[in-house]
């Protein structure tokens, strides 16, 4: 199900593009059915022009539905899946504003299983900019429900953002533009990744463009399940 939805957010504009140009064409028709059915004299051809625009009329019928069907579906179903989701790539960033980088250099490369982040580059605030699940060190799989608070002064937007600890190219996941408290702030798609160690921050901007000092935890992506 998830696959499905997430066709038809991935290729909205190209469907709505088909819907429009089968549109105008079943438009064109119906304008000619209709000078047809208004210029036939004799019973055979009135019947024949009002079939045909019949046909054309439950053509046109079909497409606003589909259109409808469409915007429904990637409006309102696919942002409670979290599996249609299609993750954001780095190009897609329209988000994107300077923001304080944690240096991948600072982790603590002696500890094991998983390094712990050095608290003075990690700028979490309980209730105000903080991610409560996953917490810091966990080992997640799959899809995770990011739990977390995002409410400052003058609030803008938040969004996400993951690194792996060997990388210090930060990758927008999700952004959001409503204040939240010890609550649900997204998804995080962990399929797609490979097994190891990754940073996860949330930053919050506010309303003049400003962003906060991010909130980072690390944790730990196992390989997907074996349903998936």
């Amino acid at each position: 199900m998830g696959e499905i939805l997430r066709f038809f957010k991935e290729n909205e504009i190209f469907i709505y593009l088909i819907i429009g140009i089968f549109l105008l064409w079943q438009v064109k028709q119906f304008g000619s059915a209709w000078r047809e059915l208004r210029n036939s004299a004799f019973g055979l051809e009135r019947q024949s022009a009002q079939s045909r625009l019949n046909r054309v009329t439950y053509l046109l019928l079909i497409l606003f539905v589909l259109g409808i069907i469409e915007f429904f579906l990637v409006s309102f179903i696919v942002p409670g899946v979290p599996a249609a989701s299609p993750l954001v790539t780095p190009t897609l960033d329209l988000l994107a504003t300077p923001t304080t980088i944690l240096e991948i250099d600072s982790f603590p490369t002696n500890l094991t299983p998983i390094p712990t982040i050095e608290t003075e580059n990690s700028f979490c605030v309980e209730g105000k900019v903080d991610i409560i699940n996953p917490a810091n060190g966990d080992t997640i799989r799959d899809v995770i429900e990011i739990i977390g608070s995002a409410d400052i002064s003058n609030f803008g937007f938040y969004k996400f953002e993951m690194a792996a600890v060997d990388d210090t190219s930060w990758l927008t996941i999700q952004a959001g533009d409503t204040i939240t408290q010890n609550g649900r702030l997204g998804y995080w798609d962990t399929t797609r990744l490979s097994p190891g160690d990754y940073a996860l921050r949330l930053v919050i901007t506010d309303n003049l463009g400003k962003p906060t000092n991010p909130c980072v935890i690390q944790v730990r992506v196992d390989p997907p399940s074996e349903n998936d």
